[in-house]
């Protein structure tokens, strides 16, 4: 396979006034990009295929014809350290969550090795592209720059979460290490050659904070697949009469507030004597133990279950025995920023949701979301209530939620953006300098 074609074969001279150096090479070009080019992508947080994101990305490329690797760590049920799904190489590592900031330090410096490592164990089955950056850490740039300056590889940012608002909002300051994550994200946007962004939000961040180009930011929201996330039968264990099912999916880490909604459940169950009303959580995370001895002490266990990670139509069949959906997290620097897949997901099954006042989601939610503008179990479980009791403003809110998910949220539309970020990047430019050779039309 030739090289990625770069920039300097796309110059005009002096001695081609009229192009014909500039047709043969988009005629190489054209040759090249038909050919399979391999790209890596790296993720420290979450094993994959469990990254949704991550694998319908991956999908997305190698649907279109590129070859993919990812390189992960281990976990949610996915141990096995090299495997192939569907033509996609996946390798893994292990990880060791932290909980402070310097078991953070410890993990990354543990994950990039194993990411370097496991690198040039691609690159040796065959020569690597592109590499492209899910974040966290924004220090992945480091094993690209590794790759980039060695074999000229391009680098792709995938910026999925805030790095510096995430730690503020994990430990409350600004010291030191904030300072650090800082700088490394502005690295990060530096080595980039292209930046994907989740939402409008963060693309402002990469022209902004990260001094990117905006013609090399590129919006790519996260939207499920329509035809893979449905309502389907509902789990019938679920299913009690007379009773009302809440529910929660995602991930529970200390900034995912569901030990809001935890508490919530108690102020609905034992301060208001509802005993109508059981709630379901879906998901893992590092916070899961200690929100199972949360329940558990405030004697939630006949109300409230824990399912653990759920996938394919086991969760299809739990998410739709839910009659209200919750997103507990807090109102911050952080989370008033993220598009967060719990919205997307709520809304494509018709599913009415409470949250509290979260710029992002509210803008993305519209209709569909009941918002409660105070912090507090107390108004969670205000809002909470409020849409138990009224099954007629559930249906209108859940419809308006469908109505916007099939209209707006297009899976293969957000993937042929992400796919035109690859072909931009292999796409021949022209010096602008140089455009005075070609004749007036």
């Amino acid at each position: 396979m030739q090289p990625p074609i770069r920039f300097a074969d796309w110059r005009v001279t002096d001695g081609d006034p009229y192009g014909l150096a500039t047709a043969r090479c988009c005629q190489t070009w054209e040759a090249t990009i038909s050919k399979k080019h391999h790209i890596l992508i790296l993720v420290e947080n979450l094993p994959v295929p469990f990254d949704r994101r991550v694998w319908q990305e991956a999908q997305a490329l190698n649907d279109a014809g590129y070859e993919v690797s990812v390189i992960c760590p281990t976990g949610k049920g996915f141990d096995k350290t090299y495997e192939v799904i569907g033509g996609i190489h996946i390798y893994r590592h292990p990880l060791k969550e932290a909980e402070s900031a310097a078991g953070y330090m410890r993990e990354y410096g543990a994950a990039l090795m194993h990411q370097l490592r496991l690198s040039f164990r691609v690159r040796r089955r065959r020569p690597i592209d592109v590499i492209q950056a899910c974040n966290p850490p924004d220090l992945m740039f480091l094993v690209a720059l590794v790759h980039k300056a060695m074999f000229g590889t391009y680098f792709v940012f995938d910026h999925h979460d805030l790095g510096p608002e995430l730690y503020v909002t994990k430990f409350g300051r600004k010291d030191l290490f904030y300072r650090l994550l800082c700088f490394f994200e502005r690295l990060t946007f530096r080595v980039a050659d292209a930046s994907i962004a989740t939402n409008e939000t963060f693309r402002d961040i990469a022209v902004s904070r990260g001094g990117m180009d905006p013609d090399r930011v590129v919006v790519v929201k996260s939207y499920p697949e329509a035809g893979k996330f449905r309502l389907t039968e509902a789990e019938q264990s679920l299913v009690v009469p007379g009773r009302h099912l809440i529910g929660y999916i995602g991930i529970m880490g200390a900034q995912d507030g569901v030990d809001m909604l935890v508490r919530a459940m108690a102020e609905i169950v034992h301060v208001r004597r509802r005993r109508d009303i059981n709630c379901l959580i879906i998901g893992d995370g590092p916070e899961l133990d200690r929100l199972r001895a949360t329940a558990s002490a405030l004697d939630l266990n006949q109300s409230l279950h824990f399912t653990g990670y759920l996938s394919g139509p086991t969760l299809l069949s739990h998410l739709s025995a839910l009659n209200v959906g919750v997103i507990p997290d807090p109102p911050n620097e952080f989370n008033d920023k993220l598009s967060m897949n719990k919205v997307f997901e709520y809304m494509m099954l018709g599913l009415p949701f409470v949250q509290f006042n979260l710029r992002q989601a509210a803008r993305e939610a519209r209709n569909a979301a009941l918002v409660v503008s105070e912090h507090s179990p107390r108004a969670l479980a205000d809002g909470i209530v409020a849409l138990v009791d009224d099954p007629e403003r559930r249906k209108r809110m859940g419809q308006s939620g469908r109505a916007i998910a099939e209209r707006e949220f297009q899976w293969p539309v957000e993937a042929r953006h992400y796919l035109d970020a690859y072909q931009n990047l292999f796409r021949p430019r022209l010096n602008v300098n140089d455009q005075r050779h070609y004749p007036a039309s």
